[in-house]
């Protein structure tokens, strides 16, 4: 028999869905119910690899970690991984299937997986007391309703109760919750039991007048309303849509989520701040990696897209990304990548990971990606890229300027090392470090150590923090999310909704979906 279950929808896209589910199953986890998260279909560029390598979403591995359970394919079977406007990679059960347009998808491919995801599902439910899953978008997209795995076709299927999350800071919440209700056919609206409110600033009396109109008007009930809260950004799912100028960060300061809270932030121990500039790559995937550098006293974080932003930057970072050749064709057109000649040849760090570690490389061949053969790399790195058919997905372990180091890896790109000095699984030339891993910065220990290389290279009277500890910052954080929940939310009926289902006798709204 299924345990209990949820399934947390948004009006919108980026509405909180994710925030919401993982401080829903911190707050269960601390109630002592054994709970796991499930998303049925991602379409995300950070991602993450569990112990038994498998490619998930980074957002259901930050999600497990709330639960406090290991992550899993089962919580994430189905990855798309855009490649361009109109065509993603899709990863299976942790591993890549193949490309497809979204018309391809859409027009039979994701119904096809429907069984697939109710298995996986229902394992998860036949497991723990409780599965929160997260739906994508808006459950009322009306045009992808019929092959809808992720949201309502999910819950039909499964018998979830449905709770729409709204983002009221940027208005319209009343009008939003009632048009996704609306647009619904009458059995995916009897399986919404109710709404929640996301960022709320000011006087929550003023607020109760609207919602006890909504109630009136849909015959439901809301379930909480969050306060706005500034860094209790998560890992987040995506980042193609945000633009480079709005991903600015300061030592825990930042517009986007994915940042280390403002409560965190401190002045630096040394003298000196250090100026960290990422290129905002095209496609560019698991960013995140750069949160830990964030996350460090007097580290000023920043992405960029112009060569005179690298002027006055102590390291710069070449990212991942899911088009190798399309980015380094980028720093072309940017001017970049002369920028980043000049300070290889100049000794002022650069650091590449993944794809931004083959592009710092002598040359790439590329019959996979981009389909484009032999493309000369920035040459900086004694390194030869050729892109395997396989794809490398590993939780690596070893060890870097005598500190231990974790990671995990997920590329084409098999890198022939052909000189420099060992670093990780890439090399060194001079101030310049290339390496497949993601994550590596998160080793304290490791990401202290090359601070203190980075501030001796780049003359600054820098100090890292000895007591930085990323992993304890983002248990804190995620504790936080559970405190939003058991704090702003009505926990006994959200209880209740996730142990016996939706109410009995919610009222139809017309229209209801289109014929």
């Amino acid at each position: 028999m299924n345990n209990g279950g949820l399934l947390v929808a948004g009006t919108t896209s980026d509405a909180g869905k994710s925030v919401v589910t993982a401080g829903i199953c911190r707050w269960l986890v601390r109630q002592g119910v054994k709970v796991a998260p499930f998303k049925a279909q991602n379409m995300s560029l950070n991602s993450f690899v569990t112990r038994d390598g498998a490619e998930i979403g980074r957002a259901q591995a930050m999600q497990a970690q709330a639960c406090r359970v290991e992550p899993t394919a089962l919580m994430n079977p189905v990855l798309l991984k855009p490649g361009g406007e109109r065509s993603s990679q899709v990863v299976l059960l942790g591993k890549p299937v193949g490309e497809l347009s979204a018309r391809g998808y859409h027009g039979g491919r994701q119904q096809k997986l429907l069984g697939t995801v109710l298995d996986c599902l229902a394992e998860l439910r036949g497991t723990y007391d409780a599965v929160i899953c997260e739906g994508a978008g808006s459950p009322a997209e009306i045009n992808l309703r019929r092959t809808d795995i992720v949201n309502m076709g999910i819950a039909r299927n499964a018998g979830l109760p449905v709770l729409v999350v709204g983002d009221i800071d940027r208005g319209g919440v009343f009008a939003s919750f009632f048009g996704t209700v609306a647009l619904l056919s009458p059995k995916d609206q009897a399986l919404v039991a109710g709404f929640l409110v996301n960022k709320f600033r000011g006087d929550v009396s003023l607020l109760e007048p609207g919602l006890d109109m909504l109630h009136g008007l849909t015959g439901r009930r809301a379930y909480g309303v969050l306060p706005f809260r500034h860094g209790l950004g998560i890992d987040e799912e995506d980042g193609m849509g945000v633009p480079p100028r709005e991903r600015s960060r300061a030592g825990g300061r930042g517009s986007r989520p994915g940042t280390v809270p403002e409560s965190d932030a401190a002045p630096p121990v040394g003298e000196d701040v250090l100026r960290v500039a990422v290129c905002a790559i095209p496609l560019m995937s698991n960013f995140t990696d750069v949160d830990a550098l964030a996350a460090e006293p007097g580290v000023v974080v920043r992405f960029v897209d112009r060569p005179e932003e690298l002027a006055d930057a102590d390291l710069v970072v070449v990212p991942g990304t899911r088009g190798t050749v399309r980015a380094l064709e980028w720093l072309h057109e940017r001017g970049l990548a002369r920028a980043l000649r000049r300070r290889a040849a100049e000794q002022r760090p650069v650091l590449g990971v993944c794809g931004g570690f083959q592009i710092l490389g002598e040359h790439i061949e590329d019959d996979v990606e981009s389909r484009r053969g032999r493309v000369d790399g920035l040459g900086v790195l004694p390194v030869r890229v050729r892109f395997a058919r396989e794809k490398t997905l590993a939780r690596p372990v070893g060890e870097a300027l005598g500190e231990r180091v974790e990671g995990y890896e997920i590329h084409h790109g098999v890198a022939e090392v052909t000189g420099g000095e060992a670093f990780l699984d890439g090399c060194r030339v001079g101030q310049t470090w290339g390496t497949h891993w993601h994550g590596s910065l998160e080793s304290d220990g490791f990401r202290r150590a090359f601070l203190r290389e980075v501030a001796a290279a780049a003359g600054r009277r820098f100090v890292p923090a000895p007591d930085t500890s990323f992993a304890a910052l983002r248990e804190e954080r995620l504790d936080r999310l559970g405190d939003l929940i058991e704090q702003h939310a009505d926990t006994d009926a959200l209880w209740r909704l996730i142990e016996s289902g939706a109410p009995q006798g919610l009222p139809f709204i017309p229209p209801g979906a289109p014929a």
